[in-house]
């Protein structure tokens, strides 16, 4: 099984090309009108099972499940990778007339995204970011492919699913999120469901704009640095049982090296490139250096959890809660421009492979035979690693038109505003004040259930709506285990899998026609 490389068939390997271009144009697109990312993976996966029906020889490769997996990844890699990881870091100097800096900043992020891809194959089904925790895209996706091959009653639960989806959606439903409660974890998804409510009733009930009191932003703070202290617990962890993982803890401390090393390889070069030698001095500058390599390197686990968890990753948050931290330091507006830039290129790479990874994983058999799931998912990362460097030159050539036509992402003006206004007073005592009950609160939840970590995620997300959908579907999925127990749990999984898939669906077209409506 070993020697099966579909990467070795020219037919293949210019699919994803194309897909890779597809997917690019739309992160491009639809983040610059919109600014919004879909996930593309089941676009990807479908369009490949399209192909497969075509009445030809030349397109029976494409029926293979793994082709399959591999169109996903390739799509949604590009999409994510463009919009998120190229695009929007290099709208933040445009947008604070700083045009010199958008060609070093490009080239500091495009290597950042590589980098943030890699670290997640290397510590995807670890203790860490195991590969049996929710990853609810990438079940979604999985279960889209499956039915396509199989058929039978799941494939029916599946339509049903999906149908559910997109009518939940068109009737503003958030089916992801509701679909999302049946598939993770009870604990971390309550918490999320909690944050959400909170952010959502605390003005109107309560009378308080916790946003506004960096109350949100405060949790995460502490909840963030906890996580950070229990991962490196687990580098240090003496344990040799790594039974149901195919990556032992010893590849953690590998890759958390390697990625250490690596931002502050890139953060250093990005501050010599972007000339800020000469507006600090020495200390500021090494401290600017590496406290760009920690924001970018935490920003990277907070992102990546938060996804795990709940299949929502709150990456343009944290990276503002970086930047208001970096003001708090003291580093001038340049230096501040670099920085956003650079943490906020961190995480959506990192969090839509452990998507592509957990789709794999579910269709390579759930890892049953270690040797066949190391080999697909290092083909995996390799069609990645195709679309991110299909998607560089995408978004290079693409940036000059939608720049001069002011056409930029929306978050990136936030940034450049609050770079702009500086520090308010009071920040730093409420974010002080907050840290306490998120680090608490993730402490108590421990390294497995991310309570503190899904709980400000929550709460950095204004959606009264997806906190019901959230509460609703734990409701629902306990009445199901009630009565049912483990017999209705793969029902209910696959069905979930058609509503996160049909909202994916949805939201898709409808990103699509709301975008061409507003050329």
């Amino acid at each position: 099984m070993r020697q099966d490389n579909p990467l070795k068939d020219m037919g293949i390997v210019v699919m994803l090309i194309l897909l890779s271009v597809l997917g690019a144009i739309i992160g491009v697109q639809l983040l610059t009108t919109l600014g919004v990312t879909p996930n593309t993976s089941i676009i990807g996966a479908l369009l490949a099972m399209l192909l497969a029906r075509m009445p030809m020889k030349a397109f029976q490769r494409y029926r293979s499940i793994d082709t399959q997996n591999l169109a996903q990844t390739a799509i949604s890699s590009a999409t994510f990778g463009a919009a998120n990881s190229l695009l929007m870091p290099i709208a933040v100097p445009w947008v604070m007339g700083q045009p010199q800096l958008v060609l070093p900043m490009f080239i500091g992020v495009s290597a950042a995204m590589l980098l943030d891809a890699y670290l997640l194959y290397r510590l995807f089904d670890t203790r860490v970011f195991p590969a049996s925790n929710a990853w609810p895209p990438g079940v979604a996706a999985a279960e889209a492919i499956k039915a396509g091959d199989k058929g039978g009653k799941q494939a029916w639960l599946l339509v049903v699913g999906i149908v559910g989806g997109v009518v939940g959606s068109m009737l503003k439903i958030p089916m992801a999120a509701f679909g999302t409660a049946f598939i993770g974890n009870i604990w971390a998804l309550g918490m999320f469901g909690i944050g959400l409510l909170l952010r959502a009733y605390s003005e109107p009930v309560g009378g308080i704009n916790i946003n506004a009191n960096y109350i949100p932003h405060g949790v995460m703070v502490g909840a963030g640095l906890v996580a950070l202290i229990q991962v490196v617990q687990v580098i240090r962890s003496k344990k040799t049982d790594n039974s149901g993982y195919s990556s032992p803890d010893s590849e953690v401390r590998k890759a958390l090296g390697l990625g250490s090393a690596g931002y502050v390889l890139i953060a250093a070069l990005l501050a010599l490139a972007a000339g800020l030698w000469s507006a600090m001095s020495l200390p500021m500058l090494l401290l600017f250096i590496l406290y760009a390599a920690f924001a970018a390197f935490v920003h990277e686990l907070i992102v990546g959890i938060a996804a795990m968890h709940s299949g929502w990753f709150p990456a343009f948050a944290v990276a503002l809660i970086t930047l208001i931290i970096g003001i708090l330091i003291g580093f001038p507006p340049l230096a501040l421009c670099v920085l956003t830039g650079f943490t906020a290129a961190t995480g959506p790479a990192f969090a839509d492979m452990g998507y592509d990874l957990k789709a794999g994983f579910v269709l390579r058999g759930h890892g049953k035979n270690v040797q066949q799931e190391l080999w697909g998912r290092r083909i995996q990362l390799i069609a990645a690693l195709i679309a991110f460097l299909v998607a560089i030159p995408v978004v290079w050539f693409a940036h000059f038109s939608y720049f001069a036509q002011d056409l930029l992402p929306p978050v990136a003006r936030v940034y450049a505003k609050t770079i702009q206004a500086g520090a308010e007073p009071g920040i730093a005592m409420n974010l002080l004040i907050w840290a306490i009950p998120g680090a608490i609160i993730q402490l108590i939840g421990g390294p497995k259930r991310q309570l503190g970590v899904l709980l400000a995620t929550g709460l950095l997300i204004n959606n009264a709506a997806a906190g019901w959908a959230v509460v609703a579907g734990i409701v629902l999925r306990l009445i199901i285990s009630r009565i049912w127990g483990e017999r209705g749990r793969t029902p209910m999984e696959v069905m979930a899998a058609g509503f996160i898939a049909g909202d994916a669906l949805y939201s898709f077209f409808n990103s699509i026609f709301t975008s061409g409506s507003k050329k």
